[in-house]
């Protein structure tokens, strides 16, 4: 009984969209100094806060949405389904309410570089991440690094 009940305690550990969440983080922090750089060149430093602002908004966008969906697996199926589509409805929504709010609390933001990295990153870091996905049950959530395999040839060559 023991034995089962330590297989079910680790399938509820097994948390895939948590560590594909970190990833993209990770990799939001790889790309940042692109998007902050580009915001500098073309428009100075309210260029660069605004780039800087959107890849943070990005990060806990990615992160809170992995948070919703954690908690609503593991209630039932149903609360996944509706936690999904309303936290992206009310993630959505928060990232309007906060872009129009930033657009007019003064000169330090500028909306062009803001929606560009806002846009890009978002677009851009899922379609990175797409190359280490996992869509096996096998491995949810990441790939595992491949493994070197030897081909029959070098196989029978020693």
């Amino acid at each position: 009984m023991s034995d089962s009940s330590t297989f079910v305690a680790d399938l509820t550990d097994v948390t895939p969209e948590r560590d594909i969440a970190r990833d993209l983080a990770r990799r939001a922090v790889w790309v940042a100094p692109v998007f902050v750089s580009a915001g500098t060149v073309g428009w100075g430093a309210t260029g660069a806060a605004s780039a800087a602002v959107a890849l943070v908004l990005v990060v806990a966008n990615f992160l809170i949405g992995a948070a919703i969906i954690t908690r609503a697996v593991r209630i039932s199926l149903n609360a996944l389904y509706g936690a999904v589509l309303f936290g992206y409805l009310i993630r959505l929504g928060a990232l309007a309410v906060i872009a129009v709010v930033l657009k007019g609390s003064g000169d330090w933001f500028s909306a062009v570089p803001f929606a560009i990295t806002l846009l890009v990153t978002h677009l851009g870091l899922l379609t990175w991440e797409t190359r280490h996905v996992s869509a096996s049950l096998a491995f949810p959530g990441l790939a595992p690094e491949p493994v070197s395999q030897v081909t029959p040839e070098e196989n029978h060559s020693k």
